[in-house]
């Protein structure tokens, strides 16, 4: 049997127990907006959302939608205790000033001295909708991407150098993929975990970048989490 690759909400499920207490993180659009609704909440995290909300909590059930509380991909949100709102001027400020500790985002690519390319210009009906994805790549202290390892196509996305453009130099420090939990190091990738059934061979198949695995390589694991019908 084939090894069971983690959905896009195992990704994210993933991601947020890697968040520590005291952090202040930003979640991109996509699939990181999900990591939201997985951070513990014995965690005393605070998440920002570039629209201005510092506080972001999971997102609202359906009794408790407010249609005037929405994160950036304006996905009804909760506010954590302690949250408070702030205008676009000052929550760049924030991003620009080097005070995210981490930002999760997503991406087409990553390189394998950490270079990020998470836009494509070529896209139908987008255009170049780079957003603040720069402003956070090049300036928060950790970058983490939430990818599925592969394209449709099955191309590998962890290459040796981007080919689409990119959106910051040398600056992811993990990635999260369905297939495995991986650091960029200056020695290069550094396979933290992987899926059960995986092997290294098969990890190396899939993607392009030289890798190397760490002596406590642990299996990646994640409880199961249905994919809504649709989005929300």
């Amino acid at each position: 049997m084939s090894p069971q690759p983690l959905n896009r909400l195992q990704i994210a499920w993933r991601a947020a127990n890697d968040i520590t207490d005291g952090m202040l993180v930003n979640l991109g659009l996509g699939m990181p907006v999900a990591v939201a609704d997985y951070v513990r909440p014995e965690m005393d995290v605070f998440i920002q959302s570039e629209n201005g909300v510092i506080g972001v909590g999971p997102a609202a059930p359906p009794d408790q939608v407010d249609s005037d509380l929405v994160d950036a991909g304006s996905r009804r949100v909760t506010l954590r205790p302690g949250g408070s709102f702030v205008d676009s001027s000052w929550s760049f400020a924030m991003i620009r000033g080097g005070h995210i500790d981490v930002a999760i985002l997503g991406a087409f690519e990553v390189a394998s001295n950490g270079d990020l390319a998470n836009w494509d210009m070529r896209l139908p009906n987008k255009g170049p909708l780079i957003g603040g994805a720069m402003d956070l790549a090049a300036c928060a202290r950790s970058v983490w991407v939430l990818m599925e390892h592969v394209t449709r196509q099955g191309a590998p996305r962890l290459l040796n150098r981007c080919t689409l453009p990119l959106t910051a130099l040398h600056c992811v420090t993990r990635v999260y993929t369905d297939l495995a939990v991986i650091d960029v190091t200056a020695d290069g990738m550094l396979v933290r975990e992987m899926i059960d059934g995986l092997s290294a061979q098969d990890l190396r198949d899939r993607t392009e970048a030289p890798l190397n695995f760490a002596p406590d390589c642990r299996t990646l694991t994640a409880p199961a989490i249905a994919l809504p019908d649709e989005p929300r």
